[in-house]
């Protein structure tokens, strides 16, 4: 066999690391040899190579033994581990007010605003430069908003706000570099690159069935790698820290066994009904697997609710049709059952695969089938089949190198650049400030318009794809011009009210003033710091005085005047205003066709004032004074204004003051007669006279009643 004709492949883990050999015929992948060796200190974390030289060493171990079987080995396949992947949720919100349409471009721009915004959170740093230290490997949209509401696409819509909140994950660029130390160290050229989740996706997860949502979860030694397919492609990858090493820790802390035979002791449950464990003080005890299990049980629902956590958080809050389960720690006792629990999906949803789901491979005779294994193989397979390469290209003469796990786009090359799209968008025209019947309003400018893109001096979309060496440059957009409206677009159109007053049609237009001038053009042109007033007759109160109506609208108010400190209301004298035939007031609001009755009446006198109050103004009695019938009568109530005495023919304005003087009541006598009537004196006689009363002989100071009969005879 040919040494061209393998494959040389490593999976470099948290514990121990696998060299595998492969080797493709006719479509079929034969894995002929593999070796696996622990790390003989804590040389990895979180995927992360912490120590070049360790790791090196172990490396070089695994070459030189298959080296003595299969000869020289120069080349390998090597992956980044997903646990060195980072997460992170960012969005990014655009001003489209005034923007005509919201277009494809628009949105890939404005999800390239979110990407570099989840790049500088990544980063953690304040210096936002170091944050194109992070290679974006995917991302996906988890919503789309306008002027705060969700919305399902962006384009053609209007509005005020586009936003975008997004899921994006990204790789350290430390990573593949102290990959590739630790690989030189070893005297080995790195042949294919490619990512430990998309490695076993590759693997188990064929394109054709990217289109199921679908999770994959390696879980390992000290992490779990979590993969998510749908729509047909892979749309975002994650880990937790929490994998088979935790089982290993519930196992010694619950038998007091020290880390290897804790280790042992968990792998062999999977396979004994009973097992023997020999702890730190020298006992022995044999536990059943049942027992073992619900010992370790918290340590095992604690795997699965951090599966569970971090699958629904790279989902878009759901759970997947599907979970597959490899590597090492997913033997864990009872783990596919109560992860299917914790997403509410069926038992049979949740699986572990092993190789032998593998299509097209055959395995040699000496080597052990299991999941552990699905990882190693997929970084060999896909290494081949789709290897990461870096390509270079220049953003506005910044030299950036692209790890190429998928087809390269322009915008790909920016994120990488470290340039701030946002800063070369063109800047809002200049916004005017106006006041409108006593509120401010701004009008905003123009929208500046996106920056321009070209690569290879050619115009492009960042949606465009790149290739190395390629060259490309951003130009700061047009700035947006400022504004100036007219005053119909600014005001509401208010349109005109027809009214009948006392049988008379009236029409209302609107009025307009600009800075205290009027205005009878809408189309004139509005300047900044304009004061503006739009008017209408919106109460009756308003429309009599704006068509000058002849009734004083302060006979309008309620009749009312104070008598001795006494309000008296008499709507005697109030005026009548009825709105389409009911009564109302002047306060009352006006309406377009609103039929109007106005009644003034005019000002009464005291006497009249009088009728329709309860004072008592005089003392009268009825008496006959020689056949003839008189009424006697006497003041007993005198009206005051401002001191001056009124007479009953006076006028009384609305909201006059009066006051009053009473005078004692006392009985009418006989010699009140003659205050009513004139005696005429004899010119001969003695000038004697009787007084008679009812037929009877009386005095002057004989009190009366009323109907005497009162006579008086010269003697």
């Amino acid at each position: 066999m040919k040494q061209s004709d393998l494959t040389f492949a490593l999976d470099i883990g948290t514990r121990s690391v696998v060299g595998l050999i492969l080797k493709e015929e006719n479509g079929t992948y034969h894995i002929i040899d593999s070796v696996i060796k622990e790390h003989q200190k804590r040389s990895m974390l979180d995927g992360q190579i912490h120590d070049v030289l360790s790791v090196a060493s172990v490396i070089t171990a695994i070459k030189e033994e298959l080296e003595k079987v299969h000869g020289r080995l120069h080349k390998v396949c090597v992956a980044a581990a997903g646990r060195a992947l980072k997460t992170e949720r960012a969005s990014s919100t655009f001003n489209i007010k005034g923007k005509p349409m919201f277009q494809k471009e628009d949105i890939l721009q404005l999800e390239l605003m979110a990407l570099q915004t989840a790049q500088k959170q990544i980063a953690d740093l304040t210096d936002t430069e170091r944050a194109h230290h992070y290679d974006c490997v995917g991302y996906s949209v988890l919503q789309y908003m306008l002027d705060g509401e969700e919305i399902g696409s962006l384009i053609d819509q209007q509005g005020n706000q586009a936003s975008v909140e997004i899921i994006a994950t990204f790789l350290p660029k430390v990573v593949v570099e102290s990959l590739l130390a630790a690989l030189n160290r070893a005297d080995l050229e790195m042949d294919g690159l490619t990512l430990e989740p998309i490695a076993a996706i590759n693997v188990l997860i064929p394109p054709s069935m990217r289109r199921l949502n679908v999770a994959l979860v390696d879980i390992g030694a000290g992490t779990s790698d979590i993969a998510i397919t749908d729509l047909g492609t892979i749309i975002s990858y994650g880990m937790v820290p929490v994998a088979g090493d935790e089982i290993t820790e519930a196992f010694s802390d619950e038998f007091l066994l020290d880390f290897p035979k804790a280790e042992e002791a968990k792998r062999k449950i999977t396979t004994n009904e009973t097992i023997t464990v020999s702890d730190i003080l020298g006992f022995e005890t044999e536990i059943t697997s049942e027992e073992a299990i619900e010992k370790i049980s918290n340590a095992i629902d604690k795997l699965a609710n951090s599966i569970k956590d971090e699958i629904i958080k790279l989902n878009n809050g759901r759970s997947p049709k599907a979970v597959m389960l490899v590597g090492g720690g997913s033997l864990t006792p009872e783990l596919p059952k109560r992860l299917a629990a914790c997403l509410q999906l069926p038992n049979n949803r949740v699986a572990i695969r092993g190789i032998d789901a593998i299509e097209n491979l055959q395995l040699a005779d000496h080597m052990k089938k299991g999941p552990e294994l699905v990882t190693p193989i997929g970084i060999a397979v896909a290494s081949k089949q789709n290897p990461i390469q870096y390509i270079s290209a220049k953003v506005n003469d910044r030299a950036v190198r692209l790890f190429q796990m998928k087809s390269l786009t322009v915008g790909d090359c920016i994120l990488a650049s470290g340039l701030q799209l946002h800063k070369y968008f063109g800047k809002p025209g200049l916004a005017l400030m106006v006041n409108v019947n006593g509120n401010a309003i701004t009008i905003p400018g123009e929208q500046g318009y996106p920056p321009i893109i070209k690569k290879n001096n050619k115009h492009v979309s960042i949606e465009d794809e790149i290739h190395h060496g390629d060259i490309i440059t951003i130009e700061k957009g047009q700035d947006g011009k400022s504004n100036q409206p007219t005053l119909a677009s600014i005001v509401d159109i208010v349109p005109t009210k027809t009214v009948t007053v006392n049988g008379q049609s009236y029409s209302v237009n609107p009025t307009f003033t600009i800075n205290q001038q009027p205005v009878k053009d809408l189309d004139i042109l509005i300047n900044d710091r304009d004061n503006i007033t739009c008017s209408i007759p919106n109460t009756i109160e308003e429309l009599l005085q704006e068509i000058q109506f002849t009734v004083s609208l302060a006979n309008l108010k309620p009749f009312s005047i104070e008598i001795d400190g006494k309000v008296h209301h008499l709507q005697t004298f109030s005026a009548t205003l009825n709105k389409n035939g009911l009564p109302t007031t002047k306060d009352a609001k006006l309406e377009d066709g609103d039929v109007l009755f106005v009644h003034e009446t005019k000002a009464p006198t005291l006497n009249e004032l009088i009728n329709e109050t309860t004072f008592t103004v005089s003392q009268s009695i009825p008496v006959i004074f020689n056949g003839e019938s008189i009424t006697l009568e006497r003041p007993v109530t005198e009206f005051f204004r401002n001191g001056d005495k009124l007479e009953l023919t006076s006028m009384i304005k609305n909201g006059d003051k009066l006051t009053t003087t009473q005078k004692e009541i006392q009985p009418f006598i006989y010699q009140d007669i003659f205050t009513v009537i004139d005696i005429d004196i004899p010119s001969s006689g003695n000038n004697q006279f009787q007084l008679l009363k009812n037929g009877e002989q009386s005095n002057f100071q004989d009190p009366l009643a009323p109907g005497d009969e009162l006579s008086f005879k010269w003697l």
